[in-house]
Parts: C-alpha cells; structure tokens; sequence
C-alpha cells in the first residue's frame, strides 16, 4: 500500500481529491502527501520553516498551513502564482462566499453580452461553443463588478477558471489544448452549471477545513525566480525544502495555462506569453531557447567551475544532441536546453544550499529524459552537482517508471526513464 502511494508522489492525483490543493487542477503538480510525509519525518514543529523554490499553485505552502508550519514560496508564472495565493487566503467565511457566488450567478443572468467576435484571441473560439462562451463572458463580467471583499472577487475567478477546464469542448488536458476533432469532447458541459459546481466544492471544503482547524502560521510567497532563492530567506534559516523542478523533457510550463490567461485577456499572443513568462522561467524546453542570447551558457561555464567530471559528462551528451539536430526535421535545440537547464538548476542548488540549516534536507521530486534518445542521468547529476557546492550527502529513491504509454510510437525513443525523490542533505 505504502509503494503504491510513492508511487503518486510525483504527480496530481492525490491532490484532486482533498480540499483547496483540488481547487486549480495542475498536472504539473506534485502530491500533498509527500510534503506531510517529509514534515512528519523530519519531526517539524510549529516554529519550523518549509521552503518551496518551484511553488506551482502552493502545494508546499497549503499543505504546511493545514499542518501549523511556516512556509516560503518562490513561484515566476504570475498566472500560477495568483493560483497559489488564491487558494492560502482561504481563511474567510463560506456563507458570505456563497452568498457573494449566488450574487454573481444572478446578476451574470443580467449581463449584456455584446458581439463576442473580437473580444479574445482565436484559441478561445475553438475552446467553447457560442452558448458556454455567453456564458463564460456573462460570469466573468458579473465577478468583476461584483462589489465584495477583493479575497471573495479572487476565490470566484478561481471558480471560473476552474470552469474553463470542465467546460471546453476541446481536449484540454496535458500539456496542451487539442481543438481539432480529434481531441474534441463528445459531450459538452454547460458552463454555468459547472461554475455552480465549482463554487459549491470551494464553500464544502472551506467549511470542512474550517471544522477540522487551523493551526496558527505565517506564510511568504513571493513571484520571484527560484535562481534567486537566497535573496528571499536569510541564510541557515530553512528547516525543510520540498519541491518539484520543471523536468527535462520539454514540456512548456508556460504554455499550460495559455487558455486561462487568455480568457481573462492577461495575455493575447504567443510572443506575450514568451516576454512576460517564458524568459523569466529556468530553462526546460526548446521554446525558451534563444540562441543569440544563450552567452556561452552552451558551454557550462559554472558546472566546469564546480564538478569537471560533470562537465565533460555533459559536454559529450551536449556534443551528441547538437550532431543529431541536425540531421532532423525539427531541428530543435536539446543540446542547448540541456546546458541551460544544468546551469539554472546549479543555482537553485546553490541558493538552497545557503538557506537550509545544516543537517537538515532538500527533497526533490525529478525525472530524467532522452532527447532525440540521448539519456539524461538527471537524478544523478542533480545530486552529484548538490555535492560538488557543499551538500554532505544525497539519497534516491526511485518511484516509478515513466514513458510506458509511449512504447508503441514508432518516433518515440525507447530508452527506459524513471521518477525518482532525490533527498540531499547540508
């Protein structure tokens, strides 16, 4: 029983049932129960402080809050990072939130919905039918105007953007949105119900969380870039860390709420996205390489400086990657994601290090990756980069295999991977 929930540690599901972690659905997320697992296993107590540098939509954070302790939370998305503020102002009265939601449904009933031909960008219309985007508009408009406590106007914008997700017509799973007919739902949900159901599991788990208590503590989280860990928390000063890097396969994390932010009309363009997200995050897709603006980064100065051995492991697989590209259609630039992806992370190693108090551990959920079937040994290489700048020790666990459902695509590689808990220790 117990292999079988590690083996959920790395991902969200465990999270999609348990009130406020379930309130924003993060695929890129990690499960609660491996955050109480480590504060139960280092004997934390209520003055202690858990530190997350990759806060996502606040798992670290919402789970020390239930449990009494402090925490501190770095996240760079400024969408995601209003997700995870969103969910720890929780503290507030259901019956007033509900009676601030039934306000919105009555007067979104009201709302005049003008033309809606040009009021967002193109990805939108393919999401939603005309009648569930009368209703989107007709809700969203009916949240801003409502004239209530800003945390209240915050928790129903969270609603809607949870509805987005139910509502669609498109396959919007993960990482991207699928608006052909292929990735299409056969059934479509009505909008307005779904905000209803919505809003109604936000007020249960409220009352529920607020039956069962909560511990008194203090919480800073910070939009901030997890490179800079060390100038947000004084040094020795953090009793725990527990976080999940973006991992090295590709995925673009900036990418994954371009329909919500869309939809509230944050940004209107890829190139908005790349400027105002995808340049501020460490590096772990092709997207965000800039090849004019790399500045040796190609050649892992800092790695070089700290671990030569390392280096010269990455500089053969940073060799092969640039070769293959280009022989391939694509083209893309996993030679040089490799290498910014080892430099930023060997900041954030370093970052930690200064913050954590010695004896103490940074727990790490990771995967490692094959670009164009090259094998990434990132566990490892974390964990040995972790001991080169002063860590005594690492440990890994590994807790699942990965890229099975991928076996039978004939242009994916068959290397094995895994995900693993790397556990280093100052």
């Amino acid at each position: 029983m117990l292999a079988a929930a590690k083996q959920r540690y790395g991902s969200f599901q465990d999270s999609l049932k348990a009130p406020i972690h379930r309130w924003f659905t993060y695929p890129a997320g990690y499960s609660y129960k491996l955050v109480e697992a480590k504060i139960a296993g280092n004997r934390l107590t209520a003055q202690d402080w858990i530190a997350d540098p990759f806060l996502g939509t606040g798992t670290t954070s919402l789970a020390a809050k239930l449990t009494g302790l402090n925490s501190v939370g770095i996240e760079a998305h400024p969408f995601v990072f209003w997700v995870a503020q969103t969910k720890l102002a929780f503290c507030l009265d259901p019956a007033e939130l509900a009676a601030d939601a039934e306000q919105v449904i009555a007067n979104a009933q009201s709302v005049v919905v003008p033309d809606l031909g040009a009021v967002w960008p193109a990805l939108i219309y393919k999401c939603f039918t005309p009648a569930n985007l009368r209703h989107l508009y007709s809700l969203r408009q009916a949240i801003l105007e409502l004239d209530g406590l800003p945390a209240h106007k915050d928790l129903l914008k969270l609603a809607l953007t949870g509805t987005l997700r139910t509502a669609t017509s498109a396959g919007a799973g993960w990482p991207y949105i699928a608006t052909n007919k292929y990735g299409q739902r056969v059934v479509e949900r009505d909008a307005m119900a779904e905000f209803r159901k919505q809003c109604a599991a936000f007020i249960a788990d409220l009352r529920q969380v607020q039956f069962e208590g909560i511990p008194p503590s203090e919480h800073r989280l910070i939009q901030g870039d997890a490179r800079e860990f060390d100038r947000h928390c004084a040094p020795a000063s953090i009793d725990l860390i527990v976080t999940s890097p973006p991992y090295l396969n590709n995925y673009d994390y900036a990418d994954r709420t371009r329909m919500e932010t869309y939809f509230w009309g944050i940004y209107d363009s890829w190139g908005d996205i790349t400027r105002q997200v995808r340049d501020n995050l460490i590096i772990a897709a092709t997207t965000q390489i800039r090849i004019s603006q790399m500045n040796g980064i190609g050649q892992c100065p800092n790695v070089r400086r700290v671990n030569p051995e390392i280096h010269k492991e990455l500089t053969e697989i940073i060799g092969k990657l640039a070769t293959i590209r280009k022989s391939k259609a694509g083209k893309k630039t996993y030679d040089l994601m490799v290498a910014g992806y080892f430099e930023d992370m060997l900041k954030v190693l370093e970052g930690a290090y200064s913050v954590l108090k010695p004896g103490r551990q940074f727990v790490l959920v990771l995967g490692d990756s094959a670009p164009y079937g090259v094998h990434v040994r990132t566990d490892e290489l974390i964990g040995e980069l972790a001991h080169s700048v002063g860590f005594s020790r690492y440990d890994i666990e590994v807790i699942r295999s990965r890229g099975g459902k991928w076996a039978h695509n004939p242009q994916r590689h068959k290397v094995p991977l895994r995900e693993s808990i790397l556990t280093v220790v100052k």
